[in-house]
């Protein structure tokens, strides 16, 4: 089986949370197969993120794990131990939301302890721990600030370090960043990295936005339609996408038609390439991926191993050029170029003739 599109962890590395053979079916006026039939291993201390549009299924598995939703069929296990029918409180887990649910008349130090003090932690321990967190998440100076008088940034943090202070074996995180500004979610990207890192927790993320799924995470799921279409490293995911929607989903993409035959494909709008063939693709009419910054173009007639096009439009967007043409065939397609100081490529002008070059490795088959 291609190993980028296996569901099920067939690695030696210990897996902190199992998920087999799991659906979950809300049934009311119409019936609702939220998750259908999806399997995954999750390894202690990774930072894996299920990621996907709204609708798809993550946020319902990330509610089974955590125990809010029991599965209609499958078992969800926790260190080789079935936990699809313990209540939330008996899970080594903790939840971070999307609403952070701190208690505003309560201190930076006092939100932290909350949960200690409810599990009826010693007082020498609770103070330990919170100063422990105060530490990791880099709050030391705002410990007695109510969290009513902090940023959202914050807030955040001391959301996070409310759900580590009980030091569970697994982290869950649904969309924790989605309320943040741009900046702010950037910088609490490399921050939501480092914990999981010092930690040593599993941590399971959930969100639809592609790049926080890249920057941070060790394995991604795409999900689509209650289903696990593939997981994979970040650059697997993005560079060897199986799939049609896995490779849409994720970066901007060409979709272009080809001819499979012995591992190599033949555009039709022009060039031979050696491929990587998914498992169950045979030979024949297929499409193909190439992305955007893959691919350079120059004014002027195709020569030998170039693509013929037509320049339809060319957008500046600051680090890059991207420019828009009409191939012979008449299919679409967009080449990235770099605008570095030096060495990046001159677009060609709106109208012009143009030679489109793909870098060796770029083009990858797809299932439809």
């Amino acid at each position: 089986m291609d190993a980028t599109t296996n569901t099920q962890d067939s690695t030696t590395d210990a897996i902190a949370v199992e998920v087999d053979h799991v659906s979950k079916i809300f049934r009311g006026e119409q019936e609702v197969r939220a998750l259908d039939d999806v399997s995954v291993g999750i390894r202690k201390n990774e930072f894996f993120t299920l990621l996907g549009p709204s609708g798809c299924g993550k946020t319902t598995l990330l509610r089974l794990i955590a125990g809010f939703e029991p599965p209609t069929m499958g078992a969800i296990r926790l260190g080789g131990r079935d936990i699809s029918r313990l209540p939330p409180n008996q899970r080594p887990v903790n939840t971070v939301f999307q609403n952070y649910a701190l208690f505003p008349h309560m201190s930076v130090a006092q939100n932290i302890a909350f949960g200690l003090e409810m599990l009826g932690k010693p007082k020498a321990e609770v103070q330990k721990t919170v100063d422990e967190m105060l530490r990791l998440v880099r709050m030391e100076e705002l410990k007695n600030r109510r969290t009513g008088e902090i940023s959202g940034g914050q807030q955040q943090r001391v959301a996070l370090a409310r759900a580590l202070a009980p030091h569970p074996e697994v982290l869950l995180l649904d969309e924790p960043l989605s309320a943040l500004d741009l900046k702010l979610r950037k910088d609490m990207q490399i921050e939501l990295k480092r914990l999981q890192s010092e930690t040593g927790i599993t941590f399971i993320f959930v969100t639809h936005d592609q790049e926080e799924a890249l920057t941070m995470s060790d394995r991604i799921a795409v999900m689509s339609a209650g289903k696990i279409l593939q997981v994979g490293p970040p650059r697997d995911i993005y560079e060897r996408p199986a799939e049609r929607f896995v490779a849409n989903f994720i970066g901007e993409s060409n979709f272009l038609d080809a001819t499979l035959a012995g591992g190599k494909a033949t555009l039709a709008a022009g060039g031979t390439f050696d491929v990587h063939v998914p498992e169950g693709v045979r030979d024949g009419k297929v499409s193909v991926l190439v992305r955007p910054e893959h691919a350079t173009v120059h004014a002027g007639e195709a020569g030998e191993r170039e693509i013929a096009g037509t320049v339809e439009n060319v957008v500046y967007s600051g680090e890059a050029t991207v420019v828009h043409l009409r191939l012979a065939t008449g299919e679409a397609m967009k080449a990235r170029l770099s605008n570095a100081p030096q060495g990046g490529e001159a677009a060609p002008e709106t109208g012009s003739a143009a030679a489109v070059t793909i870098a060796p490795g770029a083009v990858t088959v797809l299932r439809d």
